[in-house]
């Protein structure tokens, strides 16, 4: 390699750095090429010499990212049994979430902006993930009927997902208490909230609704229903005004007929999410029985609504791209709520119905993976409903080495 090549390498890597950081702080609709170029102290037109449009270097930015994760992978497969390549991941994981953090010496992006790309970019990027999701699901084996595939489905999806959000989650504890955290998680990884009980999850209601009054008819609603999805799937960022009503044929000008900007619609479906969150705990709480019960209740009731066709929960890691004039309150309940999540734990665990777990460690697995149930939903509706909720639920519940 020529001194030229390596600087062209040295100043490319320099590059991706400074825009992983970016997205990292403002999703990938805030980066802009002139943003990188001040950073690293080059004129735009310098930046363009390396990559010609934002939406290469973002591609760049995730496909290094995804690079990594291919090798983890790849190396926690390698262990010879399900334990070991579970705690190999978790393992390397948590080595490497310093590489996330502000002033680390090459950043890497953090996943839950991958889908706020446009495609083609956005197809590439999400075939390649689902490739590493794939390899990562043949630790559960293979074959089997179409329950037995879910399960494994379900199984990967609840520990990629719970890593993938790990950085988020480790912003809470200081550097001296990650070892404990780790070792707090593959507890909950391996044995579940409830380990050797009952996985099957009633259905509230007895039936495939959650119980909360909705209208088809109704225009706003069905514009909730569709940037509930598309904000889960994209982002806040990536989801725009125009792809909402394409998804429902309609024009932008019948968007604005019922609703004045896309900001009143997001900040409506984080009201109607969180607000759905808090009954719903309102009802499992004031339910008769142990704190057990009353969380099986609630899993049962916010699985029911991610895998079902209701108006899905917002996504957690949707908090972190919402505008910081919007982000404040919204953010603040929902730490509300999910610490009202913990203080159930903490009552099942004082009562004796629930192990003793960490229970702000179980806390934010329990909320995470929940509001992550949504992207199973139309692989889950090759079961019944309460099929799905049950093995999503058995997961939870009993860990992701449970054979259910």
């Amino acid at each position: 390699m020529t001194a030229t090549t390596r600087r062209f390498a040295a100043r490319r890597e320099a590059i991706i750095d400074t825009a992983s950081g970016l997205i990292n702080a403002h999703g990938v609709q805030g980066l802009s090429l002139a943003d990188v170029a001040q950073a690293i102290g080059l004129g735009s037109t310098s930046i363009t010499y390396y990559f010609r449009r934002k939406e290469d270097l973002a591609a760049a930015c995730f496909d290094r990212a995804l690079d990594r994760l291919a090798r983890q992978v790849a190396l926690a497969g390698a262990e010879p049994d399900l334990r070991r390549r579970i705690l190999r991941l978790v393992s390397l994981t948590f080595e490497s979430v310093g590489d996330l953090e502000p002033g680390a010496a090459h950043p890497m992006v953090r996943l839950n902006d991958l889908r706020a790309t446009g495609d083609p970019i956005r197809a590439g990027l999400v075939s390649r993930y689902l490739s590493i999701f794939r390899e990562a699901r043949g630790f559960f084996g293979e074959g089997g009927d179409e329950e037995t595939q879910l399960f494994r489905i379900m199984r990967t999806h609840v520990l990629l997902d719970t890593l993938y959000v790990l950085p988020a989650h480790l912003e809470g504890y200081a550097q001296e208490e990650h070892r404990r955290v780790e070792g707090r998680l593959v507890q909950l990884l391996e044995t579940g909230l409830a380990p050797g009980g009952p996985a099957l999850l009633a259905l509230p209601g007895g039936g495939g609704s959650s119980g909360r009054r909705s209208n088809g008819d109704d225009a706003t609603e069905r514009f909730m229903g569709v940037a509930a999805g598309l904000i889960n799937e994209r982002g806040y960022r990536g989801t725009s005004v125009e792809l909402i009503a394409s998804r429902l044929n309609l024009t932008k000008g019948s968007f604005y007929h019922h609703l004045a900007a896309k900001d009143d619609l997001v900040l409506q479906c984080f009201e109607r999410s969180l607000s759905t969150l808090t009954a719903v705990l309102d009802t499992a709480l004031a339910s008769p029985g142990t704190r057990l019960e009353a969380l099986r209740l609630a899993l049962a009731t916010f699985l029911t609504i991610q895998l079902s066709r209701e108006t899905p929960l917002l996504r957690s890691t949707a908090l972190l791209a919402l505008p910081i004039g919007l982000r404040g309150s919204v953010v603040a309940r929902s730490d509300r709520i999910a610490r009202r999540v913990s203080g159930l734990i903490i009552d099942g665990i004082s009562e004796g119905s629930l192990p003793p777990v960490d229970p702000l460690v179980a806390g934010q697995l329990l909320m995470s993976v929940v509001n992550a149930a949504y992207e199973l939903r139309e692989r889950a509706a090759r079961v019944p409903l309460s099929r799905a909720v049950s093995l999503y639920g058995a997961t939870l519940l009993n860990g992701v080495l449970a054979d259910g």
